[in-house]
Formats: C-alpha cells, sequence, structure tokens
C-alpha cells in the first residue's frame, strides 16, 4: 500500500499553531494548489488542500510561513469522521506533512505595501537573494558552463548513478 502525497502551493492564510494537552505542537494550515489545467472558461484553478504538520516542523511553519507563503508539502492522506452539531456525520480529509519545505526566502515573502499583499517577481528581487555565499564552494554558478573545458563525452558509469 502506497499512501504518498507531494503538493506545492501558496498558504491561503497563516497558519494556526495549537498543543495538545500533553504539550506536542500541530499546526494546520490550507495551501492552495494550482491545477494544471484551465476550465473552459480559460481560467486556472485551484485546489484547497487542508495540511496538519506536527512537532518542531508545526513550530517552524508556524513562525516562517505566513499567508501567501509558497511552500511545499511532502506526507499521507488521512481520513476522518466526526459528528456536526446538527448530528450529522461530518468527513474530513487532510494531508499530514512529513516534511514541509519552505520554497522562498524570508524577505521574498509577501510584503505589506499600502495595505496589499505583493508577491515580487524575479525583475523585482535584488541579485544579492541570488549570489551564494563565499563558503559554499561546492556548487557551480548558473552563468558558469560546468561542462565548457570537456572534450568529448563524459564517461559514466554504473557507480555513478543514484539507482
Amino acid at each position: 500500500m502506497i499512501n504518498r502525497v507531494v503538493l506545492v502551493g501558496r498558504l491561503t492564510k497563516d497558519p494556526e499553531l495549537k498543543y495538545t494537552t500533553s504539550g506536542v505542537a500541530m499546526a494546520r494550515f490550507t495551501l492552495a494548489v494550482n491545477r494544471t489545467f484551465t476550465n473552459q472558461q480559460g481560467e486556472k484553478e485551484a485546489d484547497f488542500i487542508n495540511c496538519l504538520v506536527w512537532r518542531k516542523q508545526a513550530e517552524n511553519t508556524a513562525n516562517y510561513l505566513s499567508k501567501g507563503s509558497l511552500c511545499g508539502v511532502e506526507g499521507r492522506i488521512q481520513t476522518g469522521s466526526y459528528e456536526g452539531q446538527d448530528g450529522k456525520r461530518v468527513y474530513t480529509t487532510d494531508v499530514v506533512a512529513d516534511s514541509v519545505q519552505f520554497l522562498e526566502p524570508r524577505n521574498g515573502q509577501a510584503s505589506q505595501n499600502n495595505g496589499h499583499t505583493t508577491h515580487p517577481t524575479d525583475h523585482q528581487r535584488s541579485q544579492s537573494e541570488y549570489q551564494q555565499p563565499q563558503t559554499q564552494q561546492n556548487y557551480t554558478r548558473v552563468d558558469e558552463d560546468p561542462f565548457s573545458n570537456s572534450s568529448g563525452p563524459i564517461e559514466v558509469t554504473g557507480d555513478d548513478l543514484p539507482f
């Protein structure tokens, strides 16, 4: 049996952080995930997916993500039900996150501008956000071709492959 979910989307509101009676942190948030196709009117639609995350990841999510933040979630689907106030059975579906990835730099998240939330485009972000710290020497700059000095084919052995 496989129950795996991978999502990328934006938070529809700030995460809600709560603690169980035994002190375990839990955060709930809703992720708006764009569909890959358009409807008959040519508009993009989104699914709004309820997510749940526990422990330290819950605290980090609540502290560092807010409405409009872009994040990735990896986890599993969990269904449940309870009896509503009107006596009818209410069914729930949540993604229980094993991992929440913050996909924007903190200063690249939605910023307040005269009461309106804006998301900076790549052209508006400062070049320093894309420059790498001098201490990270194991990365290749995007504008450098790592194969430019190569003469001929590159040999790959079975030991080089991850599978």
